[in-house]
């Protein structure tokens, strides 16, 4: 089976990333990466992602919101101050 190479796999320290980590430019600089919009990270897919750490975790978690599966940010958001 092939492995699609345009995809980010995800792992669980990613994920408790994207709900700790603040986003550190742009219009939505300072929100928490997983609370920035769907469309803001369709327009970023479009445009091209951010090289290094922060592009690997906004196409993670673009496709995380694009293929509906944000219940598993929830229990990680729950335990977070």
């Amino acid at each position: 089976m092939e492995q699609n190479m345009n995809t980010t796999p995800i792992n669980p320290q990613m994920l408790v990333e994207l709900v700790r980590m603040r986003m550190p430019f742009g219009k939505y600089k300072g929100r928490i990466l997983c609370g920035l919009p769907e469309p803001y990270l369709a327009w970023l897919h479009r445009k091209g992602f951010p090289p290094g750490k922060i592009g690997m975790l906004l196409s993670a978690l673009y496709e995380i919101k694009l293929n509906g599966l944000e219940y598993l940010l929830t229990p990680i958001r729950k335990t977070q101050p």
